[in-house]
């Protein structure tokens, strides 16, 4: 047997989050061949689940859970749940947790986001977030109930929480601090169309609005007015959940974010990091990328997997550079979008934003870098295609909505 054999069947992983890239990441190690142990540590107590139902059948109880379809045991993957790492110290090559330390030869953190609290909220009866499974769970009697609900924060979960608690028959109110929704992820001129979506389905909202003050049964805005909320969901971003790696020396940036490097290694080379919680530089689009979203937690476990056993095997490891992709469900349509907007030249549209489907292509420099696409897969489908190989479009053509885009590129 070689040594590089013997070493794999005794090296320890352990995956830090059992969430999609912390149960991908361990399934991925045995699917590429991995022998050793593995370790997979997750806080919560439930058996490991796929977040998008979250805000979708299992908010409106059209499913009870979402648990991945995986066989542990089978597959020897030692899971520990309800259980918080605390802290980790990596010249020991340990990890403190609540239960007590646990030793690793290869670490994968994958601990995700957390998300980010309204100040002087917290504690307050009937204020809500939407991350958890529990949260679902407390969520679910108040839209059963029916009851008026406040919004904060008119981003991606905000708008299809909004959608769901429509569906349930509640009365919606969402307030965004800034002048539109989505004013954030978009450029002014596509997120300000989607405003309409919100009365269509007769959600009011509410822009250029701060919240000043959360009383219960009520939300005070910084301008004075009151709103009336038997419930308050807050929906304002999330943040990587790194605070437990102070003091680590595992670097980390302003976001909190791990920093880690083309490899999803992170600045211990016996360290990788994966999914919400790590921000990775992207050759593609020349700048660090942090993907929030469940495809970069499918994705990226795949190369760290590839990477771990390239390293005990002394051969060259591979790098993670994808088309960034998420979608979102609201207000009765399915929104896509592939790549990244930033460093854009040139945006056109195809079809109308007054109209059901309608999709807008981001290009630099005559290539295509980006899109976002409406009730328009395949648009989506095939320009994902096209931003992998750096096609080039001709402007006038992909501005047709009746010309397939494969058609627009030469």
């Amino acid at each position: 047997m070689s040594e590089q054999r013997i070493e794999q069947q005794t090296r320890r992983v352990v995956v830090v989050g059992a969430g999609m890239a912390g149960v991908q990441t361990s399934v991925a190690l045995r699917e590429q061949g991995f022998t050793g142990p593995i370790t997979l540590i997750g806080a919560e107590p439930h058996q490991p689940y796929d977040r998008p139902p979250l805000s979708k059948a299992i908010l409106l109880g059209t499913a009870e859970e979402s648990a991945f379809e995986v066989d542990f045991e089978e597959l020897r993957i030692e899971l520990r749940l309800g259980c918080a790492v605390t802290g980790v110290r990596p010249a020991a090559h340990e990890l403190d947790t609540e239960a007590g330390p646990v030793p690793y030869d290869t670490l994968v953190i994958a601990a995700g986001a957390e998300p980010i609290t309204l100040p002087g909220a917290e504690g307050v009866p009937g204020v809500h977030l939407l991350r958890t499974l529990d949260d679902a769970a407390r969520l679910r009697p108040v839209l059963a109930a029916q009851h008026r609900i406040v919004v904060v924060g008119a981003g991606w979960i905000g708008a299809e929480f909004a959608t769901a608690a429509r569906q349930a028959g509640c009365e919606v109110t969402v307030v965004e601090a800034a002048d539109r929704p989505l004013a954030g992820a978009l450029p002014a001129e596509v997120a300000a169309p989607m405003a309409d979506w919100y009365a269509e389905l007769g959600v009011e909202l509410i822009t250029g609005a701060r919240v000043a003050g959360v009383e219960p049964g009520t939300v005070l805005l910084a301008d004075g007015r009151r709103l009336t909320a038997g419930a308050v969901v807050v929906g304002i971003g999330a943040r990587p959940a790194t605070g437990w790696l102070a003091g680590s020396g595992i670097g980390t940036g302003p976001d909190g974010a791990i920093t880690a490097d083309e490899h999803l290694r992170t600045s211990d080379p016996d360290v990788y990091a994966v999914g919400d919680c790590a921000s990775f530089p992207s050759a593609r689009y020349g700048r660090r990328l942090l993907i929030h979203h469940w495809d970069n937690a499918l994705q990226g476990p795949r190369t760290v997997a590839a990477n771990v056993i390239a390293a005990t095997a002394g051969e060259p490891p591979q790098s993670y550079d994808p088309v960034p992709y998420f979608w979102s469900e609201q207000f009765g349509r399915f929104v896509q979008y592939a790549g990244d907007h930033t460093g854009a030249d040139t945006a056109v549209w195809r079809g109308d934003p007054g109209e059901p489907a309608w999709s807008v292509l981001w290009l630099r420099d005559g290539v295509l870098i980006a899109l976002i696409a409406v009730g328009r897969p395949r648009d989506l489908a095939q320009g994902r295609k096209l931003i992998l190989a750096g096609a080039r479009l001709d402007p006038e053509r992909a501005a047709d909505p009746s010309v397939p885009l494969k058609d627009a590129s030469g």
